[in-house]
């Protein structure tokens, strides 16, 4: 409420004064009020909620105390349901708050994921190459694999007298698993070696060494376990001697029967 004292003067040029100096405040007034509707109106994010911007919305410093609570634990709104839950807002001014929600894109539209595609070619058996028959130049220029690592692949295929299977490419020491992956993806062995499997139960130490994965100390030491134990009913059963490695077995198996 303004009051106007009466003092001496023209009573007419304060009458002037005092109408535009309400006039003033009327504007201020009217802009002030435009600006709090315009606020009002524009969307908003409920995890960002101000103090003032509660105020403007409605809300109770109850309301706004449980949202801020809520957020300080790390949790997020992610709907108006969330909202409701945490704040406890009323329906009615829900109602009239809820068009006005803004949430990030992400949850409106969830990120649709491609599906994994691998980096290798996927072929066919009859579409890949005889792993028994690539060349060091074709694992160099195909595969990118190191020369050395190539040479390496190629003197140890000769000395197994060629792969019986693609698992013995596990061998080649220093090859990458990309590379492996890579190598498989192109070739494969399409002309076995062709191998007469041992007998492991009923074998003498100089058939086991025809294993290329057996010396004479590891030959004499399985022959000795499987008298005492009287032959075994699975390969693993080898791992219980003391210092033979399992690692290779997938690939000692393929040279060795149990019957």
């Amino acid at each position: 409420m303004i009051y106007f004292f009466p003092t001496k003067g023209n009573a007419t040029t304060k009458f002037v004064a005092l109408t535009e100096y309400q006039s003033q405040l009327d504007q201020l007034k009217k802009e002030a009020e435009e600006k709090k509707v315009s606020y009002q109106l524009k969307p908003f994010n409920p995890n960002f909620i101000t103090e003032y911007k509660g105020y403007v919305l409605g809300l109770s410093t109850e309301e706004l105390n449980r949202l801020y609570g809520y957020r300080k634990k790390g949790k997020w709104i992610n709907s108006t349901l969330d909202f409701k839950k945490v704040t406890d807002v009323s329906d009615s001014l829900l109602k009239v708050i809820t068009p006005l929600f803004k949430f990030p894109e992400w949850i409106n539209k969830p990120k649709k994921y491609k599906s994994y595609k691998s980096k290798y070619p996927k072929k066919s058996f009859e579409q890949k190459k005889d792993l028994n028959l690539v060349t060091s130049k074709e694992l160099q220029e195909e595969i990118e694999v190191p020369d050395f690592i190539a040479e390496r692949i190629i003197k140890y295929r000769d000395r197994l007298e060629g792969f019986v299977n693609d698992i013995q490419l596990k061998d080649i020491k220093g090859l990458y698993d990309n590379q492996y992956q890579k190598i498989l993806s192109l070739y494969t062995v399409k002309t076995p070696t062709k191998i007469t499997k041992i007998n492991i139960n009923k074998a003498s130490v100089k058939q086991l060494m025809e294993v290329p994965y057996f010396d004479f100390e590891t030959a004499l030491e399985i022959k000795d376990f499987i008298d005492e134990n009287n032959g075994v009913s699975n390969f693993e059963e080898l791992g219980k001697i003391e210092g033979f490695s399992l690692e290779k077995i997938d690939r000692i198996a393929l040279y060795l029967t149990l019957n």
